[in-house]
């Protein structure tokens, strides 16, 4: 007798739209701010309207809106064929996207409407922190009885990856945003002075670590073997890869309050971790990279690959250049100046949105039973946003160091050669309109993908796949 499983289809495909609708939403933001940043008068007289309420509009709709919704598809997706078991709860998975998407609209209003923690990443207020951490529990239980029930009781290492963020991120959400609350859309944090820094930047650069990375490692696990149809190059590289990562990452915080009044033991300490994070995250990057080698004809012709290797390169150039920046000496330059933003976008852009794209472009054939529309499309929107994120990076690491060294530059009696900031500006003008194009070209590259998709979604299949466990999973 055949055994079957059926995988729950619908909750992938909300999430995929869910990906692309703030994708979409986050990204034209995106590229208003970098406008305004060139032309003042952008800034509109709504307040609502101005680059302070716009911008965390922008970054949470990015990393929380953008990247969990593809991470939420991808485990959905999945974990329940790796581990050849459905979700323990369908009704858990709907209540939590629902949960989710109420928490994006709050944090829209409530950004909008100038209220904040003024923490990076940590933005919300009490209540809609309370609210992500409901979603975030419901999604925790039906993830681990899941894992609890599985068939297959080999784990692979992608699930490894969606358990670190699972955990890791409870723990870091919960501590950074102890707050007493004084009003309903005012709190303050149970923390004060270089303490709360000092823990507000554990959580800021582990938001990055455990959502901008490690579920995107996962993701990058699961998709190349399957699309390649070739196992992953080492799988013993990949477990040395995980906790090395999982180990290191935790401890590289401080490297964002160098110079600051936290003890220099501190600074140092990030700044140390933050260099050895090259070695587990390049074991990684080099792993995919020898996964890619093995399919070099493929890769010539597949839009998907070839935003998988865009990914994999960013995720290196972002993996090296952060710990370089770590370093006190060149931290001087970098800090608080364009470069930065650069640096972050390298990651966002190239290692993040390259996965996601090959993510969606996997996902959305398989979701509704059909041939993706255009190959010629999708080979487009690759060149368009590897060219936009190519002049993104490059006009802002010339902008970033520009602006560090003008900032330092002294006259030959010691006083700044350039004590107004206006003449800073102006020479940043022409890095910055580059990055406004940049922007837009990837933005361009992001419409042409959903041309592609809608074009893609003809005849929808049911909302469940059927397999047989004894053929794996033909999706």
């Amino acid at each position: 007798m055949t055994q079957s499983v059926q995988y729950d289809n619908n909750i992938v495909r909300w999430y995929v739209i869910s990906a692309i609708v703030y994708g979409l939403a986050a990204m034209t933001i995106g590229v208003w701010i970098a406008f305004q940043m060139v032309f003042p008068s952008w800034n509109t007289p709504f307040e609502f309207l101005t680059f302070g309420r716009l911008r965390p509009i922008h970054t949470n709709g990015i990393i929380f809106g953008f990247t969990l919704s593809i991470v939420f598809a991808t485990v959905f997706y999945a974990v329940p064929r790796l581990l050849k078991t459905p979700m323990w709860s369908p009704v858990l998975s709907r209540v939590q996207f629902w949960l989710y998407q109420l928490t994006l609209v709050g944090a829209v209003i409530t950004l909008a409407m100038g209220f904040t923690q003024s923490k990076e990443y940590a933005e919300l207020e009490w209540p809609l922190d309370l609210l992500v951490v409901v979603w975030w529990v419901i999604f925790a239980v039906n993830f681990f009885v899941t894992l609890a029930i599985r068939k297959e009781q080999h784990i692979y290492v992608a699930i490894w990856f969606f358990i670190a963020t699972i955990i890791t991120i409870a723990i870091l959400y919960i501590v950074n945003n102890l707050a007493i609350p004084a009003g309903f859309m005012k709190s303050y944090s149970v923390y004060s002075g270089t303490t709360d820094a000092n823990i507000q930047w554990w959580y800021g650069h582990n938001a990055v670590a455990f959502v901008l990375t490690t579920p995107i490692l996962g993701m990058m696990y699961y998709y190349l073997p399957k699309h390649t149809r070739l196992p992953i190059f080492s799988h013993r590289i990949s477990i040395i890869h995980f906790w090395s990562l999982i180990f290191i990452y935790i401890w590289a915080g401080p490297h964002h309050l160098l110079y600051s009044p936290i003890p220099d033991w501190a600074q140092t300490l990030g700044m140390l971790f933050s260099i050895m994070l090259i070695a587990p995250s390049w074991g990684g990057m080099i792993n995919g990279f020898l996964t890619l080698t093995q399919a070099k004809e493929k890769l010539r012709t597949d839009a998907t690959l070839k935003f998988i290797l865009v990914a994999l390169t960013f995720y290196g150039m972002s993996t090296f250049e952060g710990p370089m920046m770590s370093i006190r000496s060149v931290n001087t330059i970098s800090h608080n100046t364009d470069w930065t933003i650069g640096h972050v976008h390298g990651g966002a852009l190239g290692w993040v949105g390259g996965m996601a794209f090959a993510a969606i472009y996997y996902l959305v054939p398989r979701l509704w039973n059909t041939n993706l529309y255009s190959e010629k499309l999708a080979e487009f929107h690759f060149w368009t946003a590897t060219i936009g994120i190519l002049l993104y990076v490059a006009s802002m690491w010339v902008s970033g160091i520009t602006e560090g060294l003008m900032w330092r530059a002294t006259d030959a009696t010691g006083a700044l050669q350039y004590p107004q900031w206006v003449e800073i500006v102006q020479v940043l003008f022409p890095y910055r309109v580059v990055r406004g194009i940049g922007g837009s070209l990837f933005l361009f590259g992001f419409l042409v993908m959903i041309y592609n998709l809608i074009k893609t979604i003809g005849n929808k299949g049911s909302g469940f796949t059927q397999v047989d466990l004894r053929e794996g999973d033909k999706a």
